[in-house]
């Protein structure tokens, strides 16, 4: 199994970073999945000023197929934000879905203003490869029964000019980037709510870490209260084995904030 922190960050990978809103109990949402808002509209305005930074949005199927998202920009002030820095006034849209279990009539596909790019395994099959090429600008196809998020992440930075990439889960999503050692920031709110249940969703679901050395070691980067609402950013701290840590670096990172940002 590969470790949750590589060696060394490769270079010609995206800078990939998740933001993701929590309950006080590390909950999603709720067991049944139904309540999709549950963090104040600060928190929104914060998801889109994320967004305004990214070439990228990527979600997974369940994701998109289970709420009303298309995973735009927002409005025309965010819009213009991606235009100042030099960013495309539409981020490119990625589901990912190693079944290719995507339903083509999810309200994402109705929304052209971007392309949808939806990334899957050879378990998808020819006739689901085809049903989502029809609603899809491009499928690609990163794996065998699994998506190799490395190889995948890469096509996206080489093709489609991918340099900073917005992950906006699920939990199995986020929890199999953690695994790969592909995420570099974390941006967390947390909610003053508690969900409870045990069977309720949370931040990184999956397959998860299995030893304590195989957890993702995070580094607090920055922390500020609006209303009830607690915002973080964390580093991603990369294991070098013994010795320092090193920080991601280079011009897909971004420098502290003081102000808030959300969902």
């Amino acid at each position: 199994m590969r470790r949750a922190n590589p060696p060394r960050r490769q270079s010609g990978l995206p800078f990939v970073f998740v933001n993701f809103a929590m309950t006080a109990d590390g909950k999603i949402t709720t067991a049944n999945r139904k309540v999709t808002s549950f963090s104040s509209p600060r928190d929104r305005e914060h998801m889109f000023e994320l967004r305004a930074s990214a070439d990228a949005v990527m979600a997974g199927a369940r994701t998109v197929d289970l709420n009303p998202v298309i995973m735009g920009p927002g409005g025309g002030k965010y819009r213009d934000q991606r235009v100042r820095r030099g960013l495309a006034e539409y981020n490119l849209r990625v589901i990912v879905s190693g079944s290719g279990t995507v339903n083509p009539k999810a309200k994402i596909f109705d929304r052209k203003f971007s392309p949808i790019i939806i990334l899957t395994t050879e378990r998808a099959g020819p006739k689901k490869l085809q049903a989502l090429r029809n609603v899809a600008q491009e499928v690609k196809v990163c794996g065998k029964s699994e998506i190799d998020f490395e190889q995948a992440l890469r096509w996206l930075h080489q093709k489609w000019n991918v340099r900073r990439l917005l992950c906006e889960g699920g939990g199995e999503l986020n929890d199999a980037l953690f695994r790969a050692g592909l995420v570099q920031e974390l941006h967390l709110t947390i909610c003053p709510r508690i969900f409870g249940g045990r069977d309720a969703p949370t931040l990184a679901d999956g397959r998860g870490s299995p030893k304590l050395a195989q957890a993702t070691n995070l580094e607090l980067k920055s922390s500020h209260t609006y209303g009830e609402e607690l915002y973080l950013v964390y580093r991603v701290r990369l294991s070098l084995g013994p010795g320092p840590q090193l920080r991601p670096t280079g011009p897909g990172a971004i420098t502290d904030r003081k102000g808030g940002s959300g969902r």
